[in-house]
């Protein structure tokens, strides 16, 4: 029996100009994702080293157990940021009870119940309200939002802890609607036609299927959601009328921790106390973002397994 002869494998060479430059572009990737990991140390280093000589003399227990702050009195001075964390809680709380919902239940819309020119429409406005500066929010909130707060519900004042997070439910909203449709359409097209086969019905097919098998996806746009709400300044300084107490109602006035740092870093002199322990709050807005990370990571983790 004869055998063909075997034809000789030719391997195609590439100029050393080519290979110069497939070089370069790799060396070039991996420090554009070395200088993200560098840029989030350099900042943390950064808060940590203006606020380092003040942790040591912080009484802790007023620090996180007492409403009173007055960090610029002359008899006695005290840092209390109880309240301060409470109303940023209660502000990005209830933004996420808003943006939450809506923001998935829009998600699913965009991505399997609209398509042609409606679906292109919506997915330019999504784009068009991330794009819309905070501080526009913040107008919005004492223009608008404000007195229809006061007429609605007969308030004193519109400048509360629903103004604000009304607002950053709607700043949230554009963030978790991309990252959720992006993770409804990464499910497989398999997933969809299976249960179709099986006889499903298409709110069927997204609540038993497709949110489950996208769940990991979802959860991170909701945790973008989460830190742009923790994270937002301008307008929750604008709109939830910066009073240091304890909020026992959505219409209640707070302050939350970001418009404490905006509104007092420029009026304090550099070094001094007060100064040092804004950038001790910036410590603990880093605390609480890694904390809700972590969290997000075990859940996930725990949702593969």
């Amino acid at each position: 029996m004869s055998t063909s002869p075997r034809t000789p494998r030719v391997r195609a060479r590439r100029s050393p100009v080519v290979l110069i430059g497939e070089r370069l572009i790799e060396v070039l990737i991996h420090a554009c994702g070395l200088s993200a990991v560098i840029l989030v140390f350099s900042i943390f280093a950064f808060v940590f080293r203006e606020g380092f000589t003040m942790l040591g003399r912080l009484d802790w227990g007023q620090f996180l157990g007492s409403i009173e702050w007055y960090p610029s009195s002359h008899s006695n001075v005290r840092y209390g940021t109880l309240a301060l964390l409470a109303g940023t809680a209660s502000v990005s709380l209830g933004a996420m009870t808003v943006a939450v919902p809506v923001g998935i239940g829009a998600a699913v819309f965009v991505s399997e119940f609209c398509s042609g020119r409606l679906k292109e429409v919506l997915k330019i406005a999504i784009e068009v309200g991330a794009a819309i500066p905070s501080v526009v929010w913040g107008f919005i909130g004492l223009v608008i939002v404000n007195p229809l707060l006061i007429d609605l519900f007969d308030a004193p004042m519109g400048l509360n802890a629903l103004n604000g997070a009304l607002l950053l439910a709607m700043m949230c909203l554009p963030v978790i609607i991309s990252v959720g449709e992006d993770a409804l359409k990464a499910v497989p097209d398999s997933y969809r036609e299976a249960a179709e086969a099986m006889g499903a019905t298409r709110w069927q097919m997204v609540v038993r299927v497709l949110l489950p098998a996208a769940r990991n996806g979802l959860l991170a746009a909701v945790l973008l959601g989460v830190g742009r709400a923790i994270g937002e300044t301008m307008a929750v300084l604008m709109a939830t009328g910066h009073a240091v107490h304890l909020p026992t109602s959505p219409l209640d006035s707070v302050r939350t921790l970001t418009a404490t740092i905006a509104a007092e870093l420029g009026e304090t002199a550099r070094g001094s106390d007060h100064y040092q322990v804004l950038f001790v709050i910036g410590m603990m807005l880093f605390a609480i973002t890694f904390v809700i990370n972590l969290l997000a990571d075990l859940i996930v983790r725990g949702s593969r397994r």
